[in-house]
């Protein structure tokens, strides 16, 4: 008698699942290395769009460096978060928990956070989105899309951000982050090249104010304007 093999489809992606492949694929690496691209739309046909090249390392800290059009230096070094243009000769300075900055949350690709803890709810909206968010559909056809809502008690994160967008490639790879904001903000960033346990030195991470340049404290600024 003849035996026939049957195959199985692979099961289908739920959140969940890609929930897990997304943070073993980032918290399980030591240090991380990727091109992104950045878009920022403020709502009323104005924006900008700027590139360059971003770097993790755990637990927690990360560095954004902006080649094109300009270069700026965006910092988290486990404690605080700073940034800088150098056209400008002042660098900003603010403790990481209180940084309101949406990268913050991003740190989640460095060890130093879950998606479970950041989202109150989590879904797979996949290629068929509702039409309020149809233009975030994936970027590939084989890409899977997930939408987080934050927790109301996430702090800066839940009063500035309505929902994030995350979309993962086949491998677990973050491809593209949307952050939606209050007034039809939004700021997309598009990652490519992602390389896995890269040597990077130590001062990649540490941030020393270059002589003359004008260091602002956003957390003593925010105490004197209330």
């Amino acid at each position: 008698m003849a035996v026939f093999a049957l195959a199985l489809a692979p099961a289908a992606p739920t959140a969940n699942s890609l929930r897990r492949g997304l943070e073993a694929r980032y918290q399980h690496a030591a240090t991380l290395k990727a091109a992104f691209f950045e878009r920022y739309d403020d709502g009323k046909g104005g924006g900008q769009a700027e590139s360059g090249v971003v770097y993790f390392e755990r637990p927690g800290r990360m560095r954004w460096e902006y080649e094109s059009p300009e270069q700026k230096l965006f910092l988290v070094d486990g404690k605080n978060v700073w940034f800088y243009v150098p056209a400008d000769r002042t660098v900003s300075r603010a403790k990481m928990k209180e940084s309101s900055d949406w990268r913050t949350p991003v740190a989640l690709l460095a060890g130093k956070a879950d998606l479970a803890k950041l989202c109150r709810n989590l879904e797979l909206v996949g290629s068929t989105m509702p039409p309020s968010t149809s233009q975030e559909k994936p970027s590939s056809p084989e890409d899977s899309v997930l939408r987080c809502t934050p927790r109301s008690d996430s702090g800066a994160m839940g009063e500035e951000i309505r929902d994030v967008i995350l979309e993962v490639d086949p491998h677990s790879y973050l491809v593209r982050v949307v952050i939606r904001q209050p007034g039809n903000l939004r700021t997309e960033f598009r990652f490519g090249n992602w390389e896995e346990n890269v040597p990077i030195p130590p001062d990649k991470f540490h941030f020393t104010p270059p002589q003359g340049v004008s260091v602002v404290d956003e957390d003593k600024l925010a105490g004197e304007v209330r």
